[in-house]
């Protein structure tokens, strides 16, 4: 029996990019946050502009927009939850990828 992820045309693609993908074998995992740092930008992009579609900025109804959000959109208080919790985490991601540069030395 032939193994579909190496036989189906499809699977074929995504095994050699993601599972058979040769990597150094002195790499570590400190080297994943450039692409985590990707993803939360993608994140953020994503949730900020689903919420700007119910925003407004208006000083008198900015904060009813919240609530707007929170209560009445589907799904409307997970996307601002994270969103919030997404900038916290791409900083996070942020610091641990510049910190990574400078103890191996990546800057030289």
């Amino acid at each position: 029996m032939t193994n579909i992820r190496k036989s189906h045309p499809l699977m074929k693609i995504i095994n050699s990019s993601f599972i058979d993908l040769p990597a150094p074998s002195n790499i570590s995992s400190w080297w994943n946050f450039g692409s985590l740092l990707g993803i939360c930008l993608a994140l953020q992009i994503m949730t900020g502009l689903f919420l700007a579609m119910h925003y407004t900025s208006d000083t008198a109804t900015a904060f009813n927009s919240v609530t707007h959000i929170c209560r009445d959109v589907n799904y409307g208080w997970i996307l601002r939850y994270l969103h919030a919790n997404g900038a916290s985490m791409f900083f996070i991601c942020l610091y641990l990828h510049v910190g990574r540069g400078l103890y191996y030395g990546s800057y030289l």
